[in-house]
């Protein structure tokens, strides 16, 4: 009799960052497993665009960083990096889903694990990457959608709004949205990636440039506070 294999969980995750730029700086990254979550902000090396800091609400004034005007607990990217690694090793080596994530958020992800040479241990903490955003176009691809974007999906297929960039929220709605749309396991193998599939290797490079173009020391900075914010 052949046994079955446990079922692999599955962890989302989004990241808001500094603007839409690849080289661009993390300023929120959270996760959520079920009723777990983990919400993370960063003081940004570089300048949040102004247009970010529009649908964000962060910024940042004398090293501090504020969300709509008021100030937010900080870790450093490192630290953030680690919680969210150690995070993920919670739930054994569950597969990472998130939205658009192979366009962008990955390709910021990768570049800043690298910096602190934790790329091995998170991928031995995940089976896989998931874009939802693929998924989401072949599962729904003779609903006439117009707009495959997370809002779009969350308000036809549940009916509802939520308070969309800010990075919790959007987790939180992903998931809700992914049981919604109940991709079958070939569905979601179609979409697996690693970090090691996706081209980062310049990206580096080009984030030092926009933070010496900046004005910004290359070297990380103490936050003025630090936290983790986890909800187990």
């Amino acid at each position: 009799m052949e046994m079955s294999q446990p079922a692999v969980c599955t962890v989302f995750f989004d990241l808001e960052t500094t603007g839409l730029d690849r080289s661009c700086d993390i300023v929120q990254l959270a996760a959520v497993c079920g009723h777990h979550t983990l919400n993370l902000f960063m003081v940004p090396r570089c300048p949040i665009q102004p247009g970010a800091s529009r649908v964000t609400g962060f910024r940042v004034t004398r090293r501090r960083l504020f969300l709509r005007g008021r100030p937010v607990l900080t870790n450093s990217l490192r630290e953030s990096l680690v919680s969210f690694i150690t995070f993920l090793h919670m739930f054994g080596r569950p597969l990472l889903a998130g939205h658009n994530i192979r366009r962008f958020d990955c390709h910021v992800l990768a570049r800043a694990l690298d910096e602190f040479s934790l790329r091995s241990d998170f991928q031995r903490g995940v089976s896989g990457l998931v874009d939802t955003l693929p998924l989401a176009r072949q599962l729904l691809k003779d609903s006439g959608l117009q707009s495959f974007s997370q809002q779009n999906l969350v308000k036809h297929l549940l009916g509802v709004s939520y308070a969309a960039h800010d990075a919790l929220e959007d987790v939180r709605a992903l998931q809700k949205l992914y049981r919604a749309l109940t991709p079958t396991a070939n569905h979601i193998q179609n979409h697996v990636f690693t970090l090691d599939s996706l081209a980062t290797s310049d990206l580096s490079e080009r984030f030092k440039r926009a933070v010496n173009v900046a004005g910004e020391p290359e070297e990380r900075h103490t936050p003025v506070s630090t936290s983790s914010r986890v909800r187990i």
